[in-house]
């Protein structure tokens, strides 16, 4: 007696738990991430051969325009609890006698690089308008009668003496500028730093003698 044969049936899997799934975690990575701040100034640095990276956290930087305007930056270190930014910020407005709300100085911590004397700082952190913002990017002062960078960069050293230091220069900047900056670095014994470049790429040719 023959065998009856049922007709076999391709398996079917549900992927609508798989589709739901996908979504939390695309919901969940767009609520998360903090996405980087635009930076005060573009700089085209110079090129080298060194293939060092420089630090992204941790890390104080100086940075020059080509139009030789001065900028500075100084991230919350490698622990963001220790919210150094924040406190640099509040030593420098003790110094200077200007006012910051709750508000601006948790605004601020967010921010990225900025050149602008401190009193103009508030009105920075307030505006809402890139553009605004971008126009009010004159440079930190650094003459020699009214020298803020050299506080940014003393407070910047005080509250975190681990920070590693770092020049991000444009190649067609006044190298009087930078000096004037390493100058500065030299003051407090600042003497190890990173001089940010851009990889040149180098052709590797054989010796056929």
């Amino acid at each position: 007696m023959s065998k009856i044969k049922l007709p076999s049936k391709p398996p079917k899997i549900d992927m609508t738990p798989m589709v739901d799934l996908f979504f939390l975690l695309l919901t969940f990575f767009m609520l998360t991430t903090n996405f980087k701040p635009t930076e005060a100034v573009i700089v085209d640095t110079p090129k080298s051969i060194s293939d060092k990276l420089s630090p992204d956290k941790n890390v104080i930087t100086v940075f020059v325009g080509k139009d030789n305007k001065v900028y500075f930056n100084i991230d919350n270190g490698s622990d963001s609890t220790s919210r150094i930014r924040r406190k640099v910020l509040l030593k420098v407005a003790e110094h200077y006698q200007v006012q910051f709300t709750k508000v601006q100085v948790r605004k601020f911590e967010n921010l990225s690089s900025f050149g602008m004397p401190v009193k103009d700082l508030p009105r920075w952190i307030d505006a809402t308008d890139q553009k605004v913002r971008d126009a009010m990017q004159t440079g930190v002062p650094m003459d020699s009668l009214n020298n803020q960078l050299e506080m940014w960069v003393l407070m910047a050293r005080n509250e975190n003496p681990n920070a590693e230091t770092a020049i991000k220069g444009d190649y067609g900047a006044d190298y009087k500028t930078v000096k004037k900056v390493l100058d500065l670095f030299q003051k407090y014994n600042m003497n190890k730093f990173n001089l940010t470049t851009t990889l040149e790429k180098v052709e590797a040719k054989l010796d056929n003698k």
